[in-house]
């Protein structure tokens, strides 16, 4: 996993948030699992769609790491592993849900690149 070069100097709670559920690739996550629940990784990188392998194995360690995201891996054959959200990680939704609802009213939208998730979205309300 990526180590950083420089130690964290968070300082405030929402530079804090902003490192759990910021990026381009985080929050996307959190929203397809709140909208499905749970998925296996193959399902979760379909419902992601032009995210590489790499990418989303990484985000993913980080939201387990940040407890916002659970593994839970079944001892079958072939093996089988489901992600969903934690408590902390449906927490998160809401105040993705509120940001979304600010955004919508200041972005264009490209409904040809819209994600599905994002597509059912109330923020226009």
């Amino acid at each position: 996993m990526y180590q950083k070069k420089l130690k964290e100097d968070i300082r405030c709670p929402l530079e804090y948030g902003l490192e759990i559920f910021g990026g381009k690739w985080k929050s996307r996550i959190i929203c397809v699992l709140a909208a499905k629940e749970v998925l296996r990784y193959s399902e979760l990188r379909r419902e992601m769609g032009n995210i590489t392998d790499a990418v989303l194995s990484v985000t993913l360690k980080e939201l387990i790491a940040d407890d916002i995201v659970i593994r839970r891996s079944y001892d079958e054959i072939p093996p089988r592993v489901e992600y969903s959200l934690t408590d902390k990680g449906s927490s998160v939704v809401p105040i993705l849900q509120t940001i979304c609802q600010w955004s919508g009213a200041y972005h264009k939208e490209d409904s040809e690149n819209t994600m599905i998730q994002c597509q059912k979205c109330d923020y226009r309300s």
